[in-house]
């Protein structure tokens, strides 16, 4: 099992910034990628970015390109998404989640979730 834990969300305006993170524990050496999804409401859940733990490689939406980052921290088994030029469209609840392996830009990779954190932008 893994465990994770998220944490940074909270209200901002538009144009401002957020760095959400996704602590992990447990069977962390399970990890194969980790990603950071969305749901706004009456909306389906998105994978908004993800990255290999082990080579780095990343993938983004083409909504939050050039806007958010994604990274991570192997020692401190922590994932980061930094959020910039923020737009309302971004409001939602934001989760993170691990996969042990397959397509991680696919949402079927992924088996473990966070309890989510609400990201607000008021414009």
């Amino acid at each position: 099992q893994v465990q994770l834990v998220e944490s940074g969300g909270g209200l901002v305006q538009a144009g401002g910034s957020l760095r959400l993170s996704c602590v992990a524990s447990g069977r962390t050496f399970s990890m194969y990628a980790m990603g950071w999804f969305r749901q706004a409401p009456g909306k389906e859940r998105e994978l908004v970015a993800a990255i290999t733990w082990s080579t780095g490689n990343t993938y983004y939406i083409d909504s939050v390109k050039g806007r958010f980052t994604i990274s991570r921290d192997n020692a401190k088994n922590t994932v980061y998404l930094q959020m910039n030029s923020l737009k309302s469209e971004d409001t939602a609840a934001y989760y993170c989640a691990a996969a042990r392996g397959g397509y991680y830009t696919k949402y079927g990779a992924y088996d473990y979730w966070g309890q989510g954190t609400q990201v607000t932008v008021s414009s």
